[in-house]
């Protein structure tokens, strides 16, 4: 087993060159992997012959599977597991001779789909508006306007260079999962916001390493998303939200109210940088929602359908 463990930094060295794939994204990889290890040495005590990774069956991932689920590990954390391991014995069969995947064709136990939380669009603007004149409240008003404007993740926003404004087109180039390119609009609050934002930043002592990126420390020094986090969560405390305010939710209203408004699905992909459609359509239930109750409070039909239900239970119990 000792042997087999030093085949995992062989192939985070290998994806990372082959794939190009994020530090945080290898470490969920890492840390997968090493889930696998766990349980395997775990597991093999109760066997006769030693477990290992050459030697481990379709069975025994099985099995493992359900230990995961029994400790109460998320249906999408177990299908991230597997996606992992099935990747990493791929790896093996064609790097290290080994025989055969065991984790191919299985799957995580489902969940109900919850949907993602989103604000109103009047709760977003409401947000987004910082007042004040400020270094702190100028820059966090271009954060914020720029996450709801153009739904970015919270890394491509940390990671934002000058020349990806680009405010003749009012777009903004960010470089998502996978290195993934792509060009977002931005709206006009938010090219206001960030103009705002460049002009204080001027007067910033600016670290050498940082003279790039937008969004910087009051010391001149790119801003980390832990920090941009806490600053969602203070000035959520500041205008008596009470929610669980974080970049990520704004992200889920920019979807949900292009959504609302456009009906474009695929262009909504296409502004998040979604690989696969079926991602962005859990967008689609949101706008189901506002469609519902909007038919339920203004559709006569649905009126007359309630008070002949209600009509219904008294003739019943008459």
């Amino acid at each position: 087993m000792e042997d087999e463990k030093k085949y995992l930094k062989d192939y985070l060295d290998h994806i990372a060159f082959e794939r190009g794939l994020s530090p945080l994204t290898l470490k969920h990889y890492s840390r997968d992997i090493a889930l696998l290890y766990q349980l395997i040495e775990e597991f093999s005590p109760k066997l006769t012959v030693k477990l290992t990774l050459a030697s481990i069956k379709n069975s025994e991932i099985r099995r493992f599977i359900s230990i995961l689920h029994s400790r109460e590990l998320s249906s999408a954390s177990i299908a991230r597991a597997l996606s992992s391991w099935r990747g990493y014995f791929n790896y093996l069969i064609h790097h290290k001779n080994f025989e055969h995947n065991p984790v191919q064709g299985l799957k995580a136990p489902k969940s109900a789909k919850k949907l993602p939380q989103s604000l109103s669009p009047d709760q977003a603007v409401s947000f987004v508006a910082l007042e004040g004149d400020d270094l702190l409240a100028v820059r966090d008003r271009a954060i914020l306007e720029l996450f709801y404007s153009s739904g970015l993740r919270l890394s491509e926003l940390v990671d934002l260079k000058l020349n990806n404004l680009d405010f003749t087109e009012g777009t903004v180039t960010v470089t998502g999962k996978g290195n993934k390119t792509r060009i977002v609009p931005m709206g006009s609050h938010a090219i206001a916001a960030i103009q705002a934002w460049l002009n204080v930043r001027a007067g910033l002592k600016i670290k050498e390493n940082n003279v790039v990126d937008v969004f910087l420390t009051q010391r001149g020094q790119r801003m980390t998303g832990r920090a941009i986090e806490y600053r969602f969560k203070k000035w959520a405390l500041e205008k008596g939200l009470n929610i669980n305010m974080h970049p990520h939710l704004l992200r889920h209203s920019f979807a949900s109210h292009v959504l609302q408004s456009s009906g474009d699905l695929r262009a909504v992909q296409e502004m998040l940088g979604h690989a696969n459609i079926s991602t962005t359509q859990v967008y689609t239930h949101l706008d189901f929602q506002h469609l519902a109750k909007v038919y339920d409070n203004a559709h006569p039909r649905a009126k007359k359908v309630k008070i002949e239900a209600d009509n219904s239970d008294v003739k019943k119990n008459s």
